[in-house]
């Protein structure tokens, strides 16, 4: 038996628990809900306790809790080689100023799967990408299928603003190693603006919806091969549960995939499995997901903020806790396990810290990048939002937007939001950005398309007036400057000043007087356009007018390419441009930027003329001349 495998056995016998807490994806989603964790004593009691029977086979056709392993069976450590799967899986996530998540999966290798083998992994990271001399930190944890062999280590005590490289590698074999992931901290929150990230521009990327089946994830790829985006935004739909294209809602109807999506076949994305249930489900399609290169590159070479982008809190169109949203799936699955288990899946592949969470999912929380800007990631989708359209239930809903008491983040989002903010222009910070899943901005459809004016979707901020209304409020009264909203979800792209909706009294829209910020809603990354699926340039252009006509906040509208778009931020301005695919049929680079827009610090509005007066692609509202 070689040193090494000695030294972890040892490790086992001896305070060997620590190997399992070092590995963060053991732990409960619910930092304020431990019960929820694995528990770790009796995992390393039950790898000590070697026997000779095999390990009793895994089935997994429901998911009746989070965990529920029986490692009586194990031997102590696995050495028959493990495989960082796919080669480049490499994560990094919500990074601190001294501290930084990093990720991979360790799968073992062989003819099959064994259960009661744990798994160990150790990282080092260093200053340099040639990994020279002594590492700065080292580390190693065990993993297991009870987490599906998903690694997600804290790496702590490094310097703030900070970029870092690292590389894991096989306990037992140190000579089986992962790619080198570059990673970074964040400027330690009392760095002047004008010192973050060396005195140069500050970069985000910003992305949302991307669907395995519909197109390749070229986004990924453009952003990291093509601009200098140091931080990589997600505001929801990273993976989704659907086999098929699923139902879209255009502008005016909603649509089943089958006869108006891309082929799925004909591009060669089709997803394994069923539509999400269990555990199981979850899990394969986050591992397909990460087969896509442009994605793996993204995930590689930054850290990521992340939010989700699912159902209302008490369910879906399908899937409710009713004897017929339990039947919608062969599993039987219910909401409230579908929610479980999509819940652990995400923590377990995606670097997510825990939050505090009394009893629901809070996944919002506040980044101080230096004096330069907070970012505000919030949950306006699952936490504790009101109720919501579900396709049949629009008439109902819609009839509800005005509601005073309706809320889209509940009330103790909305107050922590509403403080957030303060402590934001207390602090001395230059830009508060927040960083949410749906589109801000009121978006009015006309008539001129057959139906009795309207708003687009009551799933959106519309369908949510008076908490729009207590947001701008709130910035208005309290005279918070330099507010930048982030929004995805709607599969098309629009910029807007922000101000009370259709209130051309104080809002000039021409000129941008009287906004108190601006909302950049991007498209999605595969997902298909809310103007019609496939729509082309010259089809989605006269919807385009309409809005940018009818809706006075709205200064740019585009519906036909799939994208994202970077904001570049320093203390004097905000620089955000757009990118458009020109195809995602393929994995390719092929991409072209499709509007640039500037946001002047202390103006709170698009400058004049808006996107220096033309765009690549959609329909600007005028050139801010007249």
């Amino acid at each position: 038996m070689n040193l090494l495998l000695t030294s972890l056995l040892c490790a086992l016998s001896i305070g060997a628990t620590t190997i399992f807490d070092r590995n963060l994806a053991y732990r409960s989603p619910y930092a304020d809900h431990p019960e929820l964790s694995h528990d770790t004593k009796e995992l390393q009691a039950r790898h000590f306790r070697r026997q000779n029977a095999d390990a009793a086979p895994f089935s997994d056709g429901h998911y009746p809790t989070f965990y529920g392993s029986d490692f009586s069976n194990s031997p102590f450590v696995w050495s028959g080689g493990i495989n960082f799967t796919h080669s480049d899986r490499l994560i990094q996530g919500d990074p601190l100023d001294t501290s930084v998540l990093i990720w991979t999966r360790a799968f073992p290798l062989g003819a099959g799967l064994d259960q009661s083998v744990p798994i160990c992994v150790s990282y080092k990271i260093f200053a340099s990408p040639a990994l020279p001399g002594r590492p700065i930190d080292s580390g190693e944890a065990f993993t297991s299928w009870d987490v599906d062999f998903t690694v997600k280590f804290e790496v702590s005590g490094l310097k703030p603003d900070t970029q870092y490289f690292y590389v894991f590698s096989d306990c037992t074999n140190p000579s089986t190693v992962s790619p080198v992931g570059r990673t970074r901290t964040l400027p330690s929150p009392d760095t002047p603006a004008a010192l973050v990230n060396g005195g140069k521009p500050l970069t985000l990327a910003v992305f949302s919806c991307s669907q395995f089946q519909t197109g390749w994830f070229n986004a990924y790829g453009v952003a990291a091969h093509n601009t200098s985006a140091e931080i990589f935004v997600h505001l929801g739909d990273y993976i989704y549960e659907n086999v098929d294209g699923g139902s879209v809602c255009q502008i005016i109807y909603c649509f089943e995939s089958e006869t108006n999506l891309v082929n799925s076949a004909s591009i060669g994305r089709e997803v394994l499995g069923r539509e999400l249930a269990t555990i199981h489900d979850y899990r394969q399609r986050f591992n397909q997901y990460r087969t896509d290169a442009s994605l793996l590159l993204a995930h590689q070479n930054a850290p990521w903020i992340t939010v989700a982008d699912n159902s209302w809190k008490a369910g879906t169109t399908d899937s409710n806790d009713t004897d017929a949203g339990c039947s919608f799936s062969p599993s039987g699955a219910c909401f409230t396990d579908r929610k479980l288990a999509a819940v652990r899946a995400y923590h377990e592949w995606l670097p997510i810290r825990q939050v505090s969470t009394f009893d629901q999912l809070r996944i919002w929380r506040n980044f101080q990048i230096g004096k330069l800007l907070d970012l505000t990631m919030l949950d306006t989708r699952q936490y504790d939002r009101d109720v919501t359209d579900v396709s049949y239930s629009w008439p109902v809903v819609a009839s509800l937007a005005t509601f005073s008491n309706r809320s889209l983040m509940g009330a103790a989002q909305e107050k922590w939001f509403e403080e957030t903010l303060i402590q934001s222009k207390d602090r001395g910070a230059v830009w508060r950005i927040v960083g949410q899943q749906i589109v801000f901005t009121q978006l009015l459809l006309s008539g001129a398309f057959g139906n009795p004016p309207r708003f687009l979707t009551a799933d959106d901020w519309d369908g949510y007036r008076a908490n729009r209304q207590r947001v701008l409020d709130h910035l208005y009264r309290n005279r918070i400057s330099n507010t930048i909203i982030l929004s995805g979800d709607s599969h098309a792209n629009w910029v807007s000043d922000l101000a009370h909706p259709n209130d051309t009294t104080t809002y000039n829209p021409i000129t941008g007087e009287g906004a108190i910020g601006v909302e950049f809603a991007g498209t999605a990354v595969t997902s298909p356009s809310a103007f019609g699926a496939g729509i082309s340039p010259a089809a989605a252009d006269p919807v385009s007018g309409v809005f940018v006509a009818e809706n006075p906040d709205l200064q740019w509208s585009e519906g036909s390419f799939r994208g994202f778009f970077t904001l570049s931020i320093n203390a004097e301005m905000v620089n955000c441009t757009y990118y458009a695919m020109r195809d995602i049929d393929s994995a390719n680079l092929d991409a072209f930027a499709s509007a640039q827009f500037i946001v002047k610090a202390g103006e709170n509005k698009l400058s004049r003329p808006v996107a220096g007066g033309t765009v690549a692609a959609g329909v600007l509202k005028s050139n801010g001349t007249t």
